[in-house]
């Protein structure tokens, strides 16, 4: 159970960051508002993420790992109620700012507790269970949040979320069990982990893969409306296609990873490429489009699960290290890939931003290869 409410709080957290990809439309009209200005709600917490993944994780290194999980729930859950108050944007980003603490200090303390929540033999189903929260936000917390934005407003699905977020800490105080610091993260461990080979070509590969994808993705809806022309119900059953295609993606990537690394990365980098270079091809084919939806969801759900197993394979010996790493370098590259797919958006079209993801997404591909070739390989490798 206390697996199950990590993930549940992961999904939660996961759910808020990504809500306003489904919602951004409807939250840009609310305040008058450009696309690529709505887009800085993916951008805000990703830059906070960033800076406090190892800022939050160093500073309370000594403290109680289920109490921070528990602070991090109640300010996800007071950031989402401003959100739904907000009377102003900038109150909006405000409170994004807010999730991107949470998602620093949540992830990098909670992604990485599996081994201290399950025997050794179930770690990694465990961790597989965790990290199912993040396709599980987009196959039901982003299309359930469309929906419901739909019928009663945007502002009711961010207090939904909030509300969301005090059961998950109600769970959290009844079933998690105290988790005092085994091994206190240090700047010191964190400056060491970049001499590693593994872990420098992680973080190429996390920046190259989540730039291609969050620079698209976090503007699909903008594309589905202009360009595929598809009405409200039709964007939520799209999104929930996207969504069910990453679950399938999150275990398919988390059995693959194990043994094979490099190569279930370069699946899913060339899955993504393939999916974005085509869709400002068969754009305007609906069936076109959901099938490379499903391409594109199944490739991007094995994402999460193969770039925090790279990052713990090459620093075993720093598991909540390996994860600030993970943590940081994710969320900085979604800030980023939000913020420039918007600038794309906004001067030019949502095929260009489509295209520049596959572009990207291909260089990641290219990376991989290279790795093949000069990086070493991990003991069991296949």
């Amino acid at each position: 159970m206390s697996v199950a409410v990590v993930m549940l709080g992961i999904f939660a957290i996961v759910t808020t960051e990504i809500l306003p990809i489904g919602l951004l439309t409807s939250i840009g009209s609310s305040f008058t508002v450009t696309d690529g200005m709505a887009g800085l709600m993916m951008t805000m917490p990703g830059i906070l993420a960033a800076i406090s993944a190892p800022v939050i994780t160093v500073a309370t290194a000594r403290i109680d790992r289920r109490l921070m999980l528990g602070v991090f729930l109640f300010a996800l859950a007071v950031a989402n109620f401003l959100a739904a108050a907000a009377q102003d944007y900038w109150l909006v980003l405000v409170s994004r700012a807010v999730v991107g603490i949470v998602i620093g200090g949540f992830w990098s303390i909670g992604a990485g507790l599996a081994e201290r929540l399950v025997p050794p033999e179930a770690v990694g189903r465990a961790t597989a269970v965790i990290f199912c929260a993040v396709p599980l936000g987009s196959v039901l917390g982003v299309p359930a949040g469309t929906f419901i934005g739909e019928l009663a407003g945007w502002r009711m699905t961010f207090a939904g979320l909030g509300a969301l977020a005090l059961a998950v800490l109600v769970l959290l105080v009844l079933l998690v069990p105290p988790l005092p610091p085994l091994r206190p993260t240090r700047l010191s461990v964190l400056h060491s982990m970049f001499h590693n080979t593994n872990t420098r070509f992680a973080l190429l590969l996390t920046f190259l893969i989540v730039l291609a994808h969050f620079g698209a993705y976090t503007y699909v809806t903008p594309f589905l409306q202009q360009v595929t022309g598809v009405s409200s119900g039709s964007l939520t059953a799209l999104l929930l296609v996207f969504g069910a295609a990453g679950m399938v993606g999150n275990f398919l990537g988390g059995a693959g990873v194990a043994r094979r690394p490099r190569s279930t990365f370069a699946t899913a980098a060339g899955m993504i490429a393939a999916a974005t270079l085509l869709l400002p091809v068969v754009g305007h084919h609906s069936i076109g489009v959901t099938v490379l939806l499903i391409v594109w969801g199944a490739a991007y759900g094995a994402v999460p699960v193969i770039s925090q197993t790279w990052f713990a394979k090459a620093a075993p010996h720093a598991p909540e290290a390996a994860t600030v790493l993970f943590t940081a370098s994710f969320q900085a590259t979604i800030s980023l890939g939000a913020l420039l797919g918007g600038l794309t958006v906004d001067g030019t079209s949502p095929s260009t931003v489509m295209t520049g993801g596959g572009v990207i997404a291909a260089l990641a591909l290219i990376a991989v290869g290279a790795h093949f070739v000069r990086g070493p390989a991990w003991s069991g490798e296949a």
